[in-house]
């Protein structure tokens, strides 16, 4: 929940009306009873009085508005670690908004440069190690030097270097990648200096809440570039391998080509997602989506524990142009089924070729990318109930989850 600054200044309350609703009872006692000449010290003492009450009542409406003016950021500093990652409780009301500068000070040091290196031939024909590609990564571990980052990043990487905020760069070892959710670990050896961010709870964030983007858009010529915006909506759903297993953050903070494994952070400096995909159809801007960080933990841990990551799976094949058809002819919309792996989990369960799955559980599916986010709400050998659509008749049957692995 988005904390705002608000202002307790109240323009029919304090010192200056009050001062006003003295003086106007002074007035009316004049008019009545006029104050003698010949006692002077009695009015001279009547507004030393008002002037102290005044200034009484000044004072603790000031004291009053001082915290929300100006609030403590000296006292529950920005939450940064050097020990193994956690993820933190999200935000209450009475935490600090820290400021821009404040978090990019804090969190742009656990930020690093991403590159990716593969075989190239020069003029000569020599065969060389160049970058064919950059992004974005942010230390999550800094006594063993795990950085989180992007599948995409990294992918086909025959060599990975890191760039880190004091100019040092080093080489970095692939500990684990998943394709299928788009994230992967990397560690680096030299753990001197390190810095790891704070992760915060991303099932707590609101449509309206104030974002920071860390990264480096272009490579190393914009290192750790900060950006600014809201996010714009959550649950969102893209078609694309890697993040349709997940209800993606979209956000109008700037993300660019190079932003992708950076993360993007929320007012009290806690990560709350991995920037990966930006919208890119002309005329659109300010499109950005990034992977929740509390529904890429579980892959992360996965990875870092046995360098690959694990999925529950139906081991099934679709096709979603089966959807272009049933709209055309007012057919149910679903997850056509265009293969079944032998003794897999749906063969077991009766499922066969041509069926059509429109409900895991009670989670609604209309296309292959919500087979796969309604499937990883799950966990191998989890038992559930697929309703499919069969000859034109609905039926139901029950499977046992079986696995699926990243490599």
């Amino acid at each position: 929940m988005e904390e705002e600054f608000r202002s307790t200044f109240n323009d029919n309350y304090g010192s200056s009306d009050n001062t006003n609703a003295v003086k106007e009872i002074e007035i009316l006692s004049a008019v009545q009873q006029p104050i003698p000449h010949h006692k002077p010290k009695r009015k001279v003492v009547a507004y030393a009085s008002l002037c102290l009450i005044s200034a009484v009542i000044g004072g603790l409406t000031t004291v009053a508005t001082v915290p929300y003016i100006y609030p403590a950021n000296t006292s529950s500093p920005l939450q940064t670690t050097n020990s193994s990652f956690t993820q933190v409780a999200n935000y209450t009301a009475d935490e600090t908004i820290y400021p821009v500068a404040q978090i990019a000070k804090n969190v742009g040091p656990a930020v690093v440069g991403v590159s990716n290196l593969q075989s190239s031939r020069g003029f000569s024909g020599n065969s060389n190690l160049q970058e064919a590609g950059s992004g974005s990564g942010f230390i999550i571990d800094a006594e063993k030097g795990y950085i989180a980052t992007n599948n995409h990043v990294i992918e086909g990487a025959q060599k990975i270097t890191v760039s880190l905020s004091d100019g040092r760069t080093l080489d970095a070892k692939l500990i684990g990648a998943d394709p299928r959710t788009d994230l992967a670990v990397l560690q680096i050896s030299d753990t001197t200096n390190l810095t790891a961010v704070a992760l915060g709870d991303s099932s707590k964030v609101e449509v309206g809440e104030s974002v920071v983007a860390i990264g480096n858009p272009g490579g190393d010529e914009f290192a750790r570039s900060v950006t600014t915006g809201v996010i714009s909506a959550t649950n969102r759903t893209l078609n694309l391998q890697g993040v349709a297993s997940y209800n993606l953050i979209q956000t109008d903070a700037a993300i660019n080509p190079g932003n992708s494994g950076g993360p993007l952070v929320n007012y009290q400096g806690q990560v709350i997602g991995i920037n990966s995909v930006k919208y890119a159809e002309t005329g659109f801007e300010g499109m950005g989506f990034a992977i929740p960080i509390s529904d890429a933990l579980p892959t992360i841990q996965q990875l870092i524990a046995s360098g690959v990551a694990t999925h529950p799976a139906l081991l099934v094949s679709t096709d979603d142009q089966y959807n272009t058809y049933a709209k055309t002819n007012n057919k149910p919309q679903g997850a056509y089924i265009s293969g079944v792996t032998q003794n897999g989990p749906a063969a077991k369960a009766g499922i066969q070729q041509g069926d059509v799955i429109t409900k895991i559980n009670d989670g609604q599916i209309q296309n292959s990318s919500d087979l796969i986010r309604e499937l990883y709400k799950n966990k191998v050998g989890d038992k559930v109930t697929i309703t499919y659509i069969r000859d034109g008749q609905t039926k139901q049957a029950e499977a046992i989850l079986g696995e699926l692995s990243s490599t």
